[in-house]
């Protein structure tokens, strides 16, 4: 299953806010599809299996994850010691790609997977073209020495709209560098989710 690269304004009117996928926000205020108002009206509610679809899906669509991708990262979380969704998310947190966009050097995950793959992005003074390389404790992740790369990096983060770095983070505006000091806390994560509900959906493969 490949990544999403349908409308966007549709998933958030359906998911609700995802950062990472999109900064637009949609005028629209019911559900896709010809069940939107409906389910409105009647107050109808999703099901069981409905609810926890819907959390995976979230984490999925934010992260510009493939199904394989999301599943074998819930399997590398299940067989860390520790709370499951939690190791999930700082899973999630640690790819190079979701680094670069909390950080502020791009506006959306898919624009900082694209900083990535064009060797924009280097760690530990090596450039790292892999959007999934998962960054460890004390790696300096900063910009190419290069004009053009600096320059769309620092384009991006005069446009940030973001709340202030985590603390599990260094930044230095002035090197366009950070260093990873520590592991992210359940309330450094900006996505609203219960992830919990995410690994009980893939509870049973």
């Amino acid at each position: 299953m490949s990544r999403y690269r349908g409308p966007k304004l549709k998933i958030i009117r359906r998911l609700g806010t995802l950062p990472g996928l999109t900064t637009k926000k949609s005028n629209k205020i019911n559900r896709p599809g010809k069940d939107g108002n409906a389910n409105a009206d009647t107050g109808k509610k999703l099901t069981e299996y409905g609810v926890r679809l819907e959390e995976k899906q979230k984490l999925k669509f934010n992260y510009g994850l493939s199904e394989s991708q999301l599943f074998r990262y819930v399997k590398e979380a299940r067989r860390r010691q520790g709370v499951t969704g939690l190791i999930l998310l700082q899973l999630l947190e640690m790819r190079l790609d979701t680094l670069c966009f909390t950080l502020g050097f791009a506006k959306t995950m898919a624009q900082a997977r694209q900083l990535v793959t064009h060797g924009h992005i280097t760690v530990n003074k090596k450039v790292v073209n892999i959007p999934s390389f998962q960054c460890r404790l004390n790696d300096v992740i900063s910009i190419k020495e290069q004009n053009s790369s600096k320059t769309l990096v620092e384009n991006n983060l005069k446009k940030r709209q973001s709340s202030a770095i985590p603390a599990y983070l260094k930044f230095d505006q002035n090197k366009l560098e950070a260093i990873v000091m520590d592991y992210c806390d359940r309330d450094d994560v900006i996505l609203q989710l219960d992830e919990l509900l995410v690994i009980e959906h893939y509870s049973r493969r």
